[in-house]
């Protein structure tokens, strides 16, 4: 998962930290790949609803291929997943989607399209031996480049421009759809700068990879020199992807594409946050979202069968009083919690209190007492 970008279009705030439904953006995305052995997330670190692995590109900032070098360094996976840390409405059925199709399939990666049919590479699954062959080719391509236009100062390009910082020469957006800049891959395993890398994982957009192919970890981009085909190198003599922007690769690879436009929905501005938080309201939305958020607050995993209760208080509420309701739901999780938890004890104990409820209810509407 990919983490890390600046967030220009939100005024620089801290944008995996921005709340939507009560949750941090970052937490929501790494609850959508909850499933995954490791989850790299490609940032500086920060609290998050659950452990994560943390890598940082060289230099901080230096783009999304850089990011994803960093990611991938993590994992040996076959297959990675690579989200942005910014995407509301991602869960677990689409991740597994994208892994379920790369696996049928003898493309490179599979991605979603978003509403208006924009490749969203940024919320996608890719074989990772493919995009490590691919960024180990850009590295070296790019530090022919280099070679050949050393003046005869001596000077390589890094130095005449003063150096190649974490913004990069190029836009670091990844083709013309919203995702562009902060991206990352992941497989089974999640990394991420503003949503992260892994090997079979979710990761995500402002990040870069790793693992253990050629491409090197975090290399700080220092005096450029001639290096050959060995790659352009930063200062920790790794091949430097600095200010790459992601289409470099995407456009290597062969693609594979399914549409979703509300997965793909990503937050670049304050009104994409807004209108993120307007749907979670949704009648058709709030309840499982509220469910979700106050799941992940309490640092529980447990199936609710929402139903099942919802009818239980409106039983008490109707056969005892209103304010029955929410304190019959509550003993039913308490019993259900000493019982060993999980769906048969919530489940067995909600029975019982339904039939305590419709006893009260059959009583208030007899007419004289049982002969």
């Amino acid at each position: 998962m990919l983490a890390g970008g600046a967030a220009r279009r939100l005024g620089g705030a801290d944008k995996p930290g921005l709340r939507v439904g009560g949750r941090a953006l970052l937490d929501r995305v790494l609850a959508a790949c909850a499933g995954a052995r490791t989850t790299v997330v490609v940032a500086g670190p920060r609290p998050t609803a659950r452990p994560v692995t943390w890598a940082r590109e060289d230099p901080p900032g230096g783009g999304p291929l850089a990011a994803l070098a960093a990611g991938l360094r993590h994992t040996t996976a076959e297959y990675v997943v690579v989200l942005s840390a910014d995407l509301p409405f991602l869960g677990e059925p689409t991740v597994a989607r994208l892994l379920s199709a790369l696996a049928a399939s003898e493309a490179d990666g599979v991605l979603l399209t978003d509403a208006e049919g924009r490749d969203q590479p940024l919320v996608a699954a890719y074989r990772a031996a493919a995009v490590r062959r691919e960024l180990a080719a850009l590295a070296g391509d790019t530090a022919g480049r280099e070679a050949r236009e050393e003046p005869a100062d001596g000077k390589g390009r890094a130095d005449r421009e003063g150096g190649l910082g974490g913004e990069g020469r190029e836009d670091r957006s990844g083709g013309e759809g919203p995702v562009g800049r902060e991206g990352g891959f992941g497989g089974e395993d999640l990394v991420g700068r503003e949503g992260g890398f892994g090997g079979e994982g979710p990761v995500g957009r402002e990040g870069g990879f790793g693992g253990e192919g050629p491409v090197g970890r975090e290399g700080r981009a220092g005096r450029a020199k001639p290096a050959g085909r060995e790659g352009r190198e930063g200062s920790g003599g790794r091949p430097d992807l600095t200010g790459m922007p992601l289409r470099r690769l995407t456009g290597a690879l062969r693609l594979d594409r399914v549409p979703d436009a509300v997965a793909s929905f990503d937050c670049d501005t304050w009104d994409d946050i807004a209108t993120a938080r307007a749907r979670i309201r949704e009648h058709g939305h709030v309840l499982d979202e509220w469910i979700s958020a106050a799941k992940d607050e309490l640092g529980i995993d447990l199936d609710v069968d929402t139903g099942l209760l919802l009818d239980l208080a409106r039983d008490a509420a109707h056969g005892v009083a209103r304010p029955a309701a929410p304190l019959t739901t509550f003993l039913v999780g308490y019993v259900a919690g000493r019982a060993g938890g999980g769906p048969e004890a919530v489940a067995e104990a909600a029975r019982k209190a339904a039939a305590l409820a419709q006893r009260w209810a059959d009583e208030a509407t007899d007419a004289r007492p049982d002969a």
